[in-house]
């Protein structure tokens, strides 16, 4: 999980639950096997040649559209029944929330460059982007 969270979190969220539900999931179907039970009861799974020619495959189909889900903006939307400091106090949260974000993925994307994953540092420049555009909405918002 947590190099799921390393690799992908900055444009991608999923929840322990999510994952831990799906892995036996997976496993049932042959796409991943269960390894030996590690520290503190930890279950280890890998992928099988199945579950990479699977992946494979789904890396090629249409990836769909996006889904924008942003806490701060559906409050947004219903901002004229928020006392104005508690709206304020908001957008100011997510200012700095963005803002450390955004310094944390910049990181990330100089990491990846550095170490020749292009691949993750293309990915990050998205998360960059994204948080870019989220502070420049909150100075119009705000």
């Amino acid at each position: 999980m947590a190099e799921a969270e390393r690799r992908l979190g900055a444009y991608w969220t999923m929840t322990r639950s999510q994952v831990y539900r799906e892995l036996p999931v997976l496993a049932e179907r042959g796409y991943l096997t269960l390894g030996k039970p590690g520290p503190r009861s930890s279950q280890p799974y890998k992928i099988t040649a199945k579950g990479k020619k699977e992946f494979g495959k789904w890396l090629t189909e249409p990836a769909g559209r996006d889904q924008v889900r942003n806490p701060v903006v559906l409050r947004t939307a219903f901002s004229s029944l928020m006392p104005k400091a508690e709206k304020q106090d908001m957008y100011t949260e997510a200012v700095t929330y963005h803002n450390t974000a955004l310094n944390e993925v910049r990181e990330a994307a100089r990491e990846a460059k550095k170490s020749g994953d292009e691949s993750t540092a293309t990915a990050l420049e998205f998360a960059v982007g994204y948080h870019k555009a989220v502070l420049a909405w909150l100075k119009t918002a705000g």
